[in-house]
């Protein structure tokens, strides 16, 4: 009797025992290694097999006589050891461990080269080796591929060949370098052994050690879905070329192979320990003993035939091939309950140090955020509720004006998310600084934009309006007020425009860069200065030279007897120098205008004047007149005290007259007289204004009746008590006439000239009350008069002058230096006095000084009359001719006149009326008439 005893386990227990079979020991799975062969007859082929048509013989090479050499394959059926032997199909060559395996084989046709023996797989495999074992020779040339892709890309295993230079001639037949050399094994193609011989393939070469075996070029060594043995060369013994009319030799020569070994497992990355079929069935009891499968049963929470992505829902933590620590690969993502789905985000996964890197999907319950751990916009977390509650988020209370995003809050606080320039805990008003809470600005409110300099404090933050410092103003106290300028670009917050009274339109400036509206010509911020090329005239610059006046005919002096008559020529041939009676015997008049010295031939109309009595119109050089010109010589170790080119000696009872035509505005104005005393005693001066030609007038009435001003003996000036009112661009003659003061002494006094000083007080809106008392205390009209040409004024005094100065001419004057007698076309700012060249004299460098002539590039050359032969230092100053003494000759009178000689007797020469020329050293008569010779003409 047998007994069966059935134990039955708990269902429980059965999935327990499994799920510790599934277990990893170490972290790492690793499936048992199988052979692929098995369980795949129907996915394995070969291009070539005998017999598959109908029966085909063939022979096997034999050495004894009563040996059988030669037998059928027929395979048109599978093989069977009883009913079909000489089957010999490919599917024969995957090992069963049957005790009579050798007694079937897959064979090819006879005589082809050319095989291929290929096996595909289901799903990617994880490869180990291969063996092949021969029935017949090895081939003598071969190679082994796979490929990944199902068979649509291949790559080269090994190559193997007895003579690897003839059959691969490309590839290497050294050892491998690396792991992944490809290279020409010869140890597998000899002759012997005729059969079992085999072929062994390694895919990871033992010999290199493997650092990383999920590093890309292992796994590319390693993972396969197909697997091809092509055979492409049989092996012969050479008889293959012998005679047609013996046996045919190639039906002995085929690759005949025992079998295929093709070693490996399921490819699972190292999570999973077992697998099953790839097309769901039950690998344990459906399937063939030994197969190996190819589905994973996933460890780790990892999922794919392949172990090869994580689990849906376990991506907070990357994928990666099994290794040590198991426990960190894909965990589990954790949305709180409000999403069944997530992914893995790299960036997150870095940003936070590793920590987690799942990304919840399609989050509920108004949630949002990698875990659904937020509220949606315009939600926050009610702080009564956990996170994992469906009704935790609530609205939020923000301003939508001064919020983000129109009302947006912290998720999890509920506090506004107010904007950049807004403040408050609904985000509803504007910070400091800020005003115009609206929602259309993007920082909410827009920023003061009052002055930092000229407001006093923020503006309104409703309205925007600034408060002004006091000299600031506009609706952002960005400007400062009338006649102030620099808001923020100065060292001060505004400052004064200060525009010059005379040289600027008006005190007003630019808000900007304070410059001032100028007057023609006048430059800098403040239109102070005359423009290069112009200058400011002094006060005395409408300056009239004595030496350029008209003799004033009176009839008799008012206070003397003794003075001579002024109704004649005021010529006395008995007392005139030398000179001037030289010329005038010559037939010139001699006389000094338009400030030179220049010689006249006087013609039939000068003579017939002169003998009908008629006046002088220029002052003489010679004494004996009541006006005589004294010429002053400019050297450098004596300062200069007069202008022009010297003075005018008056007798007392003389007058002068002065005619001005070149005023350019019409005002008042302070006569001056310069002058120099000869003698301690003061002087009276009568002055009478003669209206030629009215102007513009600006004046209300003309000047009447005479006026006497003190010129006294201490000083080198007088002025005026009163101003005179004259007209711009009138014409008028000033007389005045020079007489002693009772009781003094002298007879003549020295004029320099009159000048026309504008009067501060006439200018209108000129200056302030307290500038005009400086200009008096100060003395500045005084001053002007008194001064030396070479002195200055004091500063107050210069300041107002050249803005007085600016205002009477409308702006600056041209210098207009004489390009021939200045060094440059630039002068003085005040004053405009060129630089002259070498004896060159007056404001534009336009007149050579006294002793000079010859005016030209160079300046003006010295006369250099000879003392001996001149009866004057002085000379023409156009030709430079000097007068010379009767006797003399020559432009400096340095030599004899024709008919003189011995210089500078210049004694007549002796010839006894037979020559007129002799010998100027010796006196030795020269060209005798009338044949006579000797010395004096005195022999035949």
């Amino acid at each position: 009797m047998i007994f069966i005893f059935i134990i039955l386990l708990p269902v429980a227990s059965l999935q327990d025992l499994q799920d510790l079979q599934d277990q990893c020991p170490g972290g790492s799975c690793n499936p048992q290694l199988g052979d692929l062969m098995v369980g795949r007859a129907a996915q394995l082929s070969a291009s070539s097999t005998c017999g598959l048509n109908g029966p085909q013989s063939y022979c096997i090479i034999g050495y004894l006589e009563e040996e059988q050499k030669c037998f059928t394959c027929d395979s048109r059926l599978l093989y069977d050891r009883y009913s079909n032997p000489n089957s010999h199909r490919i599917e024969n060559i995957i090992t069963t461990f049957d005790p009579e395996r050798k007694l079937k084989w897959w064979q090819s046709e006879n005589g082809v080269h050319q095989v291929s023996i290929q096996l595909d797989l289901e799903t990617v495999f994880q490869f180990s080796h291969l063996v092949l074992t021969f029935k017949s020779f090895r081939p003598a040339a071969m190679l082994v591929e796979r490929s990944k892709d199902f068979g649509r890309t291949w790559k080269v295993f090994r190559y193997f060949a007895d003579d690897c230079s003839l059959h691969f001639p490309s590839v290497s037949s050294d050892l491998a370098d690396s792991i992944d050399d490809i290279i020409c094994d010869s140890r597998y193609s000899g002759s012997e052994p005729s059969t079992d011989g085999e072929v062994v393939l390694k895919a990871l070469d033992p010999i290199f050690e493997i650092q990383n075996p999920y590093s890309p070029n292992i796994q590319d060594l390693i993972t396969l879905t197909n697997i091809r043995v092509n055979f492409t060369r049989l092996f012969t013994l050479g008889d293959t070329l012998l005679s047609r009319r013996r046996r045919n030799p190639q039906n002995k020569y085929y690759y005949a192979l025992y079998n295929m070994v093709v070693r490996g497992s399921c490819f699972c990355n190292g999570h999973a320990s077992r697998c099953t079929p790839v097309d769901g069935g039950r690998g344990d009891v459906f399937t063939q003993t030994g197969m190996v499968h190819g589905r994973c049963v996933c460890q780790h929470n990892t999922a794919g035939e392949n172990c090869e992505r994580c689990q849906d829902f376990y991506h907070d933590s990357p994928w990666r091939p099994g290794g040590e620590n198991t426990a960190d690969i894909c965990r589990r993502c954790n949305c709180h309950g409000h999403s069944d789905s997530c992914h893995f985000d790299a960036a997150r996964f870095e940003a936070t140090g590793g920590v987690s890197g799942g990304v919840c999907d399609d989050c509920l319950h108004d949630r949002t955020g990698p875990q659904c751990e937020q509220c949606r916009p315009f939600l926050y977390q009610d702080p009564q509720r956990a996170t994992d509650d469906p009704h935790a988020c609530i609205p939020c209370d923000c301003d939508p004006a001064g919020s983000h995003g129109g009302g947006l809050c912290d998720t999890q606080d509920g506090r506004c998310l107010c904007k950049d320039n807004v403040e408050g805990r609904r985000c509803d008003r504007c910070k400091h600084g800020f005003f115009g809470l609206r929602e259309d600005v993007p920082a909410g409110c827009q920023a003061c934009r009052c002055h930092a300099l000229g407001s006093i404090r923020s503006c309104d933050q409703v309205t925007g309006n600034c408060e002004c410092d006091r000299l600031a103003s506009g609706p952002l106290c960005d400007r400062c007020v009338a006649g102030f300028w620099g808001l923020g670009n100065s060292v001060f917050r505004c400052s004064p425009c200060d525009c010059d009274i005379g040289g600027a339109h008006s005190s007003s400036c630019s808000p900007e860069d304070g410059q001032c509206h100028c007057l023609p010509h006048m430059i800098g911020r403040r239109c102070s200065d005359p423009a290069p090329g112009y200058f400011l005239p002094q006060l005395d610059y409408f300056l009239y030279e004595a030496e350029l006046t008209a003799p004033l005919h009176v009839e008799s002096s008012p206070s003397s007897t003794n003075a001579p008559s002024l109704s004649s020529s005021l010529l006395n041939p008995v007392v005139l120098p030398q000179c001037e009676q030289y010329y005038r015997e010559q037939g010139y008049d001699f006389k000094f205008t338009n400030g030179r010295v220049v010689l006249v031939r006087r013609t039939r109309r000068h003579v017939r004047r002169r003998r009908q009595g008629q006046h002088q119109t220029s002052i003489p050089l010679d004494p004996g007149h009541a006006l005589q010109i004294i010429p002053r010589q400019r050297t450098p170790d004596q300062p200069v005290t007069w202008t022009g080119l010297g003075l005018v000696r008056v007798l007392e009872g003389a007058g002068l007259r002065f005619t001005v035509d070149n005023l350019p505005s019409s005002m008042d104005y302070q006569l001056v007289i310069r002058y120099e005393p000869e003698t301690p005693s003061d002087w009276l001066a009568s002055v009478s204004i003669i209206t030629l030609s009215p102007g513009d007038g600006g004046c209300s009435s003309d000047p009447i009746g005479s006026q006497t001003l003190v010129l006294p003996g201490n000083s080198r000036g007088g002025v005026l008590d009163s101003a005179v009112c004259l007209n711009a661009g009138a014409r008028y003659f000033v007389n005045v006439i020079f007489n002693k003061q009772p009781g003094s002494d002298g007879s003549h006094i020295l004029i320099d000239s009159m000048g026309l000083i504008p009067s501060i007080d006439s200018v209108q809106d000129f200056c302030s009350q307290s500038d005009l008392e400086s200009f008096r205390r100060f003395r500045c009209i005084g001053l002007a008069a008194e001064l030396d040409p070479q002195e200055s004024l004091p500063e107050i005094c210069e300041g107002l002058i050249k803005s007085m100065s600016a205002r009477i001419h409308s702006g600056a004057v041209p210098c207009k230096c004489n390009v021939i007698g200045s060094l440059g076309p630039s002068c003085s700012k005040l004053g405009g006095f060129c630089e002259c060249k070498p004896n060159v004299i007056g404001r534009c460098c336009d007149t050579c000084a006294p002793l000079t002539f010859g005016f030209g590039p160079g300046g003006c050359k010295p006369c250099e009359c000879d003392r001996q032969g001149s009866v004057s230092e002085l000379c023409d100053q156009v030709r430079g001719q000097c007068a010379c003494r009767s006797e003399v000759t020559g432009r400096r009178c340095d030599r004899c006149q024709v008919g003189f000689w011995r210089f500078p007797l210049c004694r007549p020469c002796e010839c006894n009326g037979l020559s007129e020329v002799c010998d100027q050293e010796t006196g030795e008569c020269l060209n005798c008439r009338e044949h006579a010779n000797g010395p004096h003409c005195d022999r035949l």
